[in-house]
């Protein structure tokens, strides 16, 4: 059995390291300009501007169940979609508001869509829930907020109450948990207390834990759902450290107690998580697979985004990206479900990085550089039962303590460690997998 243990968290996290694999989802009004889900910001949108968005918007070829069939195709295990973004559109008929996509002429209500999509088939359902609110006329503008540089903007603050828009979000939470089945992760996005630039806007403090009153949001969420996992965004530590477009080197530890966390690393296909028409930033298919690999071989999940596009379907980008996690996934899985860091004796070889089944009977060596002809795991003696490829199960042959005539006499000897004998050419396959069954 691993060795490693988590911090205690207070949602039920034993599904969500199994899985290990997720679908984001960001779509919203910010599709139809399709230049980055900051949109509103970004170019100091006005709301009779932003209104132009919500009164055409129409994804006539949005098909939840075509969404939920491709993340399943390509091993993801459950999605997150965003509820409300920073914008303050809601995807779902939320009666505190008159902001939300069945007041469109769309007139659906895409969460509920969503959720029962997914759930058929048999992926757990998550929700992104922003926290920011640039269309809420309590929530107080700041130095993210598209008005931060309307010359009335202070004034305007004296009108607007945080206090009343804690209580809206406590509100919206509450229809989430209880009008769309069971939700398993809530995902909030985003606590900010520096200010991007003090001496331009010194009026315009960022935003706390207790500006969003997260400890009676948390507590609203947690009543309505006691196992859910809910993010660290909020200003309080839950159930997820979520380290955003970055890889970890090492698996992250709380900062005070130093505890191994629940983590997931939230990544995208290309720059930015809503639709982005002209963006060319986008990964190639073996980073997408190495991204993976190295996120759980560090104890981790992947939630990997896609952005639909204004018309609700995934562009071809897209679903390229996603049919090369489908076909990796397809034959290489067993590497990463209920699998985590592997123990501390086991030394990942140069151009690799290791998974180990939870319960320690197997271990997989990732190849993000193919070795030629042969290659050496040190301290593996007297530990390996059976080597195999994983895509195809064909054997890999090992002599132990020293090279045979097979590998190659020039190789030192080493009475501790086992030589791999693997094909010259590297099978068709971007991230070739080796799986050590162990003694």
């Amino acid at each position: 059995m691993s060795s490693y243990v988590t911090k205690k968290t207070p949602g039920d996290t034993a599904w969500f390291v199994q899985d290990r694999f997720g679908m984001f989802i960001h779509f919203g009004l910010y599709a139809m300009p399709a230049r980055n889900e900051w949109i509103m910001t970004w170019e100091k949108m006005t709301q009779e501007h932003y209104q132009n968005y919500f009164d055409n918007f129409n994804p006539d070829l949005f098909d939840a169940r075509e969404w939920a069939r491709t993340a399943k195709a390509a091993g993801m295990k459950y999605a997150v979609l965003t509820a409300k973004h920073h914008d303050g559109f809601c995807l779902f008929d939320s009666k505190y508001t008159d902001f939300k996509s069945t007041n469109t002429p769309f007139g659906r209500d895409l969460v509920k869509e969503y959720a029962d999509a997914f759930r058929a088939e048999g992926l757990k359902v998550g929700l992104y829930y922003s926290l920011l609110d640039w269309h809420h006329p309590d929530f107080v503008i700041d130095d993210r907020h598209p008005l931060r540089d309307h010359p009335d903007a202070v004034e305007m603050n004296k009108q607007r109450d945080q206090k009343k828009y804690a209580q809206y979000m406590r509100d919206q939470v509450t229809e989430l948990l209880t009008n769309y089945g069971d939700i398993s992760i809530l995902w909030f996005d985003f606590t900010y207390n520096t200010v991007v630039d003090p001496v331009k806007y010194p009026y315009f403090a960022g935003k706390t834990k207790e500006d969003w009153e997260s400890e009676k949001l948390i507590e609203v969420a947690r009543t309505l759902r006691p196992g859910i996992i809910i993010d660290n965004r909020s200003g309080i530590d839950q159930d997820l450290s979520t380290p955003e477009q970055n890889q970890p080197d090492q698996w992250p530890r709380h900062k005070e107690t130093g505890e191994l966390l629940t983590w997931e690393a939230c990544q995208t296909f290309s720059g930015s998580w809503g639709y982005f028409r002209d963006e060319m930033s986008w990964k190639s298919p073996k980073m997408l697979i190495e991204m993976l690999c190295k996120t759980v071989s560090l104890g981790g999940n992947l939630l990997m985004n896609v952005g639909p596009c204004a018309r609700g379907y995934l562009d071809k980008r897209a679903v390229n990206a996603l049919d090369a996690y489908a076909e990796w996934m397809k034959y290489n899985s067993r590497s990463i479900y209920g699998c985590t860091m592997a123990e501390p004796e086991f030394k990942a070889p140069k151009g690799t990085v290791l998974t180990q089944s939870v319960d320690g009977k197997r271990l997989y060596i990732h190849f993000f550089s193919y070795p030629f002809f042969n290659f050496m795991m040190e301290d593996m003696a007297g530990k390996v039962k059976y080597a195999q490829f994983l895509h195809d199960g064909s054997e890999i042959l090992y002599s132990e303590g020293k090279p045979s005539d097979m590998i190659g006499e020039r190789a030192a000897d080493n009475e501790k460690a086992i030589y791999f004998r693997v094909p010259t050419v590297q099978p068709d396959v971007l991230v070739p997998v080796i799986e050590l069954i162990l003694k």
